[in-house]
């Protein structure tokens, strides 16, 4: 078997498996806040897909979905002009409406947000917001009395799509890749920030429209790119909106480690003769079970 078709068949192992379901639950949240808001039924009108559902780099078994509703403008002077915290009353208001459909989950309204967490491990995270002109939303904040910020997922998602065409379609893989690698050894980086960085690295990166093949050099080098990021750095832009992305604590050790072990993997594929299972022993080290025995 080729490395070619060991990372295939990885990324396919990647590919979130609960597509139907992610529809229908994200369509009956939709219809549900169009009903009390606007007037119409539609399971899509009003509703965007956010985060990395959104960017297509969800891995199977992710455990939340962010979502956008748009409310009516009408609604922003209603609660804006409330003399304290009108965006916690308008959390709950949101929260109060998904409840009609969704009687018997624990709907929580979190700050910025209302969860609906399913019994399969699914939580959707749902954003009310108010569309600007430019395309972004203007969404409540309830933390410490009280706030209005400033969200553009349509930006992010175009330009993560634009980048992922330009490269070949292999933008979206490292997204997922990286993903199982976080979840594997805990890594201290958000979804976002993993791809943030990726954005950036495979703009000018050498095999950047290449095949499966070079699979193992694009991890190899992108764990090399984020190890290389400076640690005292403590955001970065995300791309199309460049929002503010903040690092947390440092995720530079784990991937320096991996990339020596991704080092290793790639000398027993160059060994004559090639040494194919110390080969993946090394890439099992790094991303688990998922990659192919």
């Amino acid at each position: 078997m080729s490395v070619a078709i060991w990372f295939q068949t990885f990324c396919a192992a990647l590919q979130v498996d609960a597509v139907t379901t992610i529809t229908q639950r994200y369509g009956a949240i939709t219809t549900r806040l169009n009903t009390d808001f606007w007037v119409t039924t539609s399971s899509t009108a009003h509703s965007l897909y956010a985060g990395s559902y959104g960017r297509n780099t969800a891995i199977r078994g992710f455990s939340d979905l962010d979502m956008v509703f748009q409310l009516p403008q009408s609604l922003y002077a209603r609660y804006d002009g409330y003399m304290s915290n009108g965006q916690s009353a308008l959390i709950q208001a949101v929260k109060t409406s998904i409840e009609s459909t969704y009687s018997r989950t624990s709907v929580r309204g979190d700050g910025q947000v209302i969860q609906v967490p399913f019994t399969d491990g699914l939580t959707f995270e749902v954003v009310p917001g108010f569309q600007n002109q430019d395309g972004s939303y203007t969404y409540p904040d309830a933390n410490d009395g009280g706030r209005w910020r400033q969200t553009d997922p349509r930006a992010e998602i175009s330009a993560f799509r634009t980048r992922n065409t330009a490269v070949n379609g292999n933008l979206v893989p490292l997204g997922r890749m990286m993903r199982q690698w976080k979840g594997e050894w805990s890594v201290p980086i958000s979804g976002l920030l993993i791809d943030t960085l990726a954005y950036q690295f495979i703009e000018n990166y050498e095999h950047r429209g290449k095949s499966y093949y070079y699979y193992d050099f694009l991890c190899r080098d992108f764990f090399k790119f984020m190890s290389e990021r400076s640690r005292t750095q403590n955001y970065w832009r995300a791309p199309g909106s460049g929002h503010q992305v903040f690092g947390g604590e440092l995720f530079q050790y784990k991937a320096l480690r991996c990339y020596n072990l991704a080092l290793e993997a790639i000398g027993h594929e160059l060994a004559t003769p090639k040494r194919e299972y110390s080969a993946k022993r090394k890439w099992r080290e790094i991303f688990g079970s998922r990659f192919p025995d």
